[in-house]
């Protein structure tokens, strides 16, 4: 399963990470490179504690995309 993932800076410069699709499951760390594994790790053990306690395991439905805008001048 692919799930999107959203990735954000903070305003102290540190990045988060967040799945749409399961609500709750974040992470964060102070470099773009520390939160892609944390939030891999998050994924995975979110989708875990689902399947322990019975429930179901939503799939993946978000999407998301860049796209560039000319800038305003």
């Amino acid at each position: 399963m692919k799930y999107a993932v959203i990735y954000e800076t903070g305003p102290g410069g540190g990045y988060s990470a967040y799945v749409p699709d399961l609500p709750g499951c974040v992470a964060c760390a102070d470099t773009l490179e520390q939160t892609r594994p944390l939030i891999e790790e998050a994924i995975e053990f979110h989708i875990e504690g689902k399947r322990l306690h019975g429930e179901t395991i939503p799939p993946p439905s978000s999407v998301a995309e860049m796209r560039e805008i000319a800038p305003v001048a």
